[in-house]
């Protein structure tokens, strides 16, 4: 769901409120499998920092829409800046509080590059204590409620980013690249983005990082 409510019934036709009460039912039915089938439910905040229908979002409101999900069944809340509108300083303050707030469910960030920012948004939510942070190959994706958007954070550069600096993310670079190299071919007239991809690894880089 979004915590813009213009972005909520533009993109799934629902006010927030009905979202959740959607969620709370889904919840429900996770809840009467049995315990060891039962799967990670993720209540996930779309348009989180902002929205391009509505302007900036107030931080308090993705709070309580993040406990709202939480109270609804969810084992995981991710925070999404869907359209480009976070900046590290705001990713420090709003999961800071939504940790705070779901405390001990865990959150995970979503970040788009719409403006540039994605790398960085990663690293401050980082700071701020996340662990789990998407990212998509080749910075694929996007909103279509986000005109010029370049897509999501482009995982081989979160990846490499984070192994650069010591934070060990169990991903194999080079394998890594093989793989993102293959959608130029699979994927021969989508855009794709990315620096590692035109730079490579830097030489001696699978020695520094073993």
């Amino acid at each position: 769901m979004s915590v813009s409510d213009s972005h909520n019934r533009a993109n799934v036709r629902r006010s927030r409120e009905e979202s959740v009460a959607d969620f709370a039912a889904i919840a429900a039915l996770v809840r009467e499998l049995e315990p060891a089938k039962r799967p990670i439910l993720s209540g996930g905040l779309a348009t989180a920092f902002g929205c391009s229908i509505e302007g900036a979002i107030d931080e308090y409101d993705t709070v309580h829409f993040a406990v709202l999900l939480a109270q609804a069944g969810a084992t995981r809340i991710g925070i999404a800046d869907t359209v480009g509108y976070a900046d590290p300083a705001a990713v420090r303050r709003v999961f800071k509080a939504v940790r705070e707030a779901v405390a001990p469910i865990p959150v995970g960030a979503h970040f788009h590059n719409t403006r540039g920012l994605g790398l960085a948004n990663a690293l401050a939510a980082l700071d701020a204590g996340i662990k789990q942070i998407d990212g998509c190959l080749g910075g694929l994706g996007g909103c279509p409620f986000a005109p010029g958007a370049s897509g999501n954070v482009v995982t081989e550069d979160l990846v490499f980013m984070f192994e650069k600096m010591g934070v060990r993310t169990g991903i194999d670079l080079v394998k890594l690249l093989e793989v993102r190299r293959s959608l130029d071919g699979i994927l021969a007239d989508v855009p794709l983005d990315g620096a590692l991809i035109k730079a490579n690894l830097p030489k001696g880089f699978g020695a520094s990082v073993n």
